[in-house]
């Protein structure tokens, strides 16, 4: 079976809510390749190394959270980025990239994902008034070691954690933000989170988890990402019965 092109950028920017979004990148289709997609490739980010292997499985679209054209970024078409280029153009594959997006979607998003593997089964997002912030919490109803809430992390992740705070402090209320979401802890604590995770973590953060009483838990931007695309890429094979290969790339930033 195949899903075209259009019907399937249709139904992933209405899916994902793309328009409800101020991003830092264009978020849907973003390199047009062939009309029919029979073979799907996803990944977190749309590297050379993605891109050669989705090459190697003969895929006809690219589906990753990083894709291409940042804001701010040099907007020639030289060195390694139209080296890219041309590996999607001259295989005709698509290129689709979902970034706040697919962070913030309740089921299928990062964010989501991350939550599962903490073990909870409730979650939302950090600010009631919208549906576009990249932060979300969660309780843990009978409390639970940080010690125990890394442990999992790890073990589901496969990476180890960054991690400040007592492991024998009992947690019951989390927020995190997968990847880079580090500036958000001020937010997370003057919610009332007794837990911050994110991916990444910078100097002064350490600081702020200190003074503020809250622990903290740095997971890996990359590893905390992996969920979106893949949990995209599944729903899409399943609703349009394509084949489908969640491709990972490691990284261990």
């Amino acid at each position: 079976m195949a899903v075209g092109r259009d019907e399937l950028r249709t139904v992933l920017d209405s899916e994902l809510r793309v328009s409800a979004f101020k991003d830092y990148c264009p978020n849907g289709l973003q390199v047009e390749g062939r009309d029919d997609i029979n073979v799907l490739v996803s990944g977190v980010t749309a590297c050379q190394a993605l891109l050669d292997r989705a090459v190697a499985l003969e895929a006809d679209a690219v589906l990753v959270h990083h894709g291409y054209f940042w804001r701010g970024e040099d907007e020639r078409l030289v060195g390694m980025k139209v080296h890219r280029i041309r590996t999607l153009l001259e295989a005709g594959m698509s290129l689709f990239a979902y970034h706040l997006p697919l962070d913030c979607h309740p089921r299928l998003g990062n964010n989501a994902g991350l939550a599962r593997a903490m073990g909870l089964q409730h979650w939302q997002g950090i600010d009631p008034e919208t549906t576009t912030h990249p932060v979300f919490c969660g309780a843990f109803d009978e409390g639970t070691r940080l010690s125990d809430i890394v442990g999992r992390l790890e073990h589901e992740l496969q990476r180890e954690a960054l991690v400040v705070g007592n492991p024998d402090s009992l947690i019951r209320s989390a927020a995190w933000c997968t990847g880079g979401g580090q500036g958000y802890i001020d937010e997370a604590a003057s919610h009332g989170a007794e837990l911050f995770i994110t991916g990444e973590v910078s100097e002064q953060t350490i600081h702020v988890a200190r003074e503020r009483g809250l622990a903290f838990v740095a997971a890996g931007h990359h590893a905390t990402e992996r969920f979106g695309a893949r949990s995209l890429g599944n729903w899409i094979a399943e609703r349009f019965g394509i084949d489908h290969h969640f491709v990972d790339i490691d990284n261990p930033a």
